[in-house]
């Protein structure tokens, strides 16, 4: 599929159905910790990426394939901002007309300060923004917007969306070692929350591979103290694992590969995937996704991460054969003589 991902297990939303209605990497933000690289143009205008009726037909094809009782939400949440596509609010409304499953919406929260956004999302069970900083200096350096959005502009519009919407509102704080950990940065983003009064506050901190090389985890005290300063209302998000969901085991590289493109997963989680639906072809099937054109590897502290081709990160590579260490001494190519 193109548009339609999952189920996959989210930290938030349980099973997630999932929903990309724009490009790779289409954004108004190049965050330092993005986990699909740099943002290179960055993006301003909502379009039409897409045709409404060519998401809603594969929507419907999973919704039949894996049932309403399996899926726990249903989530928009594009490889870029969710936001910039211009049809949001027609698909909400028509995909909640499909399906009894709750409808989420992931966004970085830039453009909720346009009254036609608002608009479109109140049609959503929740909206899930992000806040990572409570000053102008901080956004600008973990952010990195494109000119023509601002801090003030952020926080105002996640405060009007907040008095208008009626639905649930979980703002993520994602959180990076030695930059917003500190109990100065978190007291400053805590002022911003107070104002805008969300019903859940999600803390996290990056699990796959940021943008850049410098981005580090948050210390356990950084969460901890997070956790603290933004009150009941706050959790600590735990990682999980990626599990890949198809129920033919031809389906397997497309179903892999249309993961990837939105979420980087490491090495090990594609080859118990692999193991999983075709225990016989384990190598053979690396190999072909190594081969497909579509993968890069970038390495984040000793793991190795499995990345759209098209991603840019500082220091990329291209994609060679799966690491032979995975099956013991044997090469893939042993494996699959």
């Amino acid at each position: 599929m193109k548009y339609v991902f999952g189920p996959v297990p989210s930290r938030r939303l349980g099973r997630s159905l999932g929903i990309d209605p724009v490009p790779l990497k289409t954004c108004n933000f190049s965050c330092v910790y993005c986990q699909l690289g740099r943002t290179r143009p960055l993006a301003r205008k909502r379009k039409a990426f897409f045709s409404v009726s060519a998401m809603l037909a594969e929507v419907a094809t999973a919704l039949s394939r894996d049932g309403s009782d399996s899926i726990d939400w249903i989530t928009f949440v594009g490889s870029g901002e969710t936001t910039l596509f211009s049809r949001l609010g027609s698909l909400i409304r028509f995909v909640k007309s499909m399906s009894d499953c709750p409808v989420a919406v992931i966004t970085n929260g830039s453009l909720l300060y346009l009254p036609e956004v608002r608009k479109e999302l109140s049609a959503a069970d929740a909206v899930l923004p992000s806040l990572d900083a409570g000053t102008d200096t901080l956004y600008a350096r973990i952010n990195r917007p494109h000119r023509d959005f601002s801090f003030k502009q952020h926080v105002e519009g996640l405060m009007e969306f907040r008095r208008e919407y009626e639905g649930r509102l979980w703002v993520e704080v994602m959180l990076l070692g030695g930059v917003n950990d500190t109990p100065e940065t978190l007291r400053d983003i805590a002022a911003v929350l107070e104002r805008v009064d969300p019903d859940e506050i999600h803390i996290s901190t990056p699990t796959r591979p940021p943008a850049e090389p410098w981005v580090e985890l948050a210390s356990r005290e950084g969460l901890e103290c997070a956790s603290s300063i933004f009150g009941d209302v706050a959790r600590v998000l735990q990682p999980v694992e990626v599990d890949v969901e198809t129920g033919i085991d031809w389906e397997i590289v497309d179903a892999i590969l249309t993961i990837v493109s939105r979420h980087p997963l490491q090495e090990i989680e594609v080859v118990r995937t692999l193991t999983r639906w075709v225990p016989g072809r384990v190598p053979e099937t690396l190999s072909t996704l190594a081969d497909s054109g579509k993968i890069k590897f970038i390495e984040r502290d000793g793991k190795r991460f499995w990345c759209a081709a098209d991603t840019q990160f500082p220091d990329q590579r291209t994609a060679g054969n799966p690491r032979p260490e995975l099956f013991g001494s044997r090469s893939t190519s042993d494996l699959s003589a």
